[in-house]
């Protein structure tokens, strides 16, 4: 699974970082994904905590990609 961070989008709730830590961070006022996440996006429990930031990030500045 691919994911980012479009920043154009993001205005920095940091609902990302809470939802899935693993894979997300908090940095400068924005979410970000943290080096080296994609790994462990294969972990089925780590892409549903992916996929649940996606949907509750309140900017929609999550984006999903396989």
């Amino acid at each position: 699974m691919k994911v980012s961070v479009d920043r154009s989008l993001c205005y920095g709730s940091a609902e990302c970082a809470h939802r899935a830590p693993a894979v997300f961070a908090f940095e400068d006022g924005y979410g970000v994904v943290r080096p080296g996440a994609a790994e462990s996006a294969e972990d089925p429990r780590v892409r549903e905590e992916i996929r649940e930031a996606a949907e509750k990030c309140p900017s929609q500045a999550i984006v999903l990609g396989e």
